[in-house]
């Protein structure tokens, strides 16, 4: 029965949108029959209204982010959330679960696929936002702690293998150093890219870029979020939550396409993000004006190459 109704909704997807390619229809598909799935909740969620819903994630960080936070918030305001599973360091997103639990040491990014406990799950050109809200991370998050004489500006920057391949979506340092150069007079920048023992990993090594050492030398006056995890021990919990006390506090970003760029679209303000065409299917579905706007509110800028992010940053900050 299972996989004939897939075999069926592979081909309206087909039919509604004749354009997209045969291989992303099954995103689609997967997005329908994650949406069909959610009629056999309605009673629980309209009717009795009691908590029950147990969410369980331990996929890619973006998918949580854009996905799986937002539903869990929906549940929460609907008086129907009872638990969320996820990885270690998760509870600061998770703010809101009445029980939450930090039960894998790993993220796995196939657990995302055949995944149909939640109403978007893949890639879409459309999505379905009837439980899905966004989740008021910087309302809760702001703080007088990292706080600055000048508005804080983010660069959130990733150097690691990106679908089994050498790092693509990222910012190098003769980058680094034309913008920071420009911008670093007028913002308070603070610079993040996540050491590996501070996240948790998923099938994206994290590689060396030598960027560090050559900030705290040549941009002094330039912070770095790892450097801050060290002074801020007593506050925040994990690095995850002192990511969300600092980005609270912004509203110019910097990001790079994945999870890095989806976080940094939570905290309203402009996110400039740098996503290279072919290396995702956020392309394709058009998704850097449909649903990462709505994690926030935020204005989304999305720039396709270095140099086209080196000009839109020139242009907007």
């Amino acid at each position: 029965m299972k996989s004939l109704l897939l075999k069926s909704l592979y081909v309206l997807a087909a039919l509604r949108y004749p354009r997209i390619r045969p291989d992303l229809r099954y995103f689609v598909r997967d997005n329908y029959f994650a949406r069909l799935n959610q009629i056999r909740f309605w009673r629980a969620d309209f009717l009795t209204r009691a908590p029950y819903k147990v969410i369980r994630f331990y996929g890619e960080f973006d998918q949580e982010i854009r996905y799986v936070l937002p539903f869990a918030y929906w549940h929460f305001l609907n008086g129907t959330l009872k638990q969320t599973i996820a990885s270690k360091n998760t509870k600061p997103f998770y703010f809101f679960s009445p029980d939450h639990v930090e039960k894998y040491e790993k993220r796995v990014w196939e657990a995302g696929y055949g995944n149909y406990s939640i109403p978007n799950m893949t890639h879409a050109p459309h999505f379905d936002f009837s439980k899905w809200v966004r989740v008021p991370f910087k309302a809760h998050y702001q703080n007088n702690v990292f706080v600055y004489d000048k508005p804080l500006l983010i660069i959130a920057n990733k150097y690691n293998i990106e679908w089994d391949k050498p790092p693509i979506n990222f910012l190098d340092i003769p980058a680094l150093d034309r913008l920071l150069s420009g911008l670093k007079s007028r913002y308070q920048v603070i610079y993040n890219r996540p050491l590996g023992e501070q996240i948790v990993h998923d099938n994206s090594e994290i590689m060396d870029l030598g960027e560090h050492a050559w900030l705290r030398t040549t941009h002094p006056d330039v912070l770095l979020m790892n450097d801050l995890f060290d002074q801020h021990r007593q506050v925040v919990e994990n690095f995850n939550h002192l990511q969300l006390m600092v980005y609270a506090n912004c509203n110019h970003f910097i990001s790079m396409h994945g999870g890095t760029a989806a976080l940094a679209s939570c905290f309203g303000g402009t996110n400039i993000l740098l996503s290279y065409p072919g290396g995702g299917f956020e392309h394709d579905f058009n998704e850097y004006e449909t649903l990462f706007p709505a994690l926030s509110g935020a204005r989304i800028l999305h720039a396709k190459s270095r140099d086209e992010l080196l000009r839109i940053v020139e242009k907007t900050y």
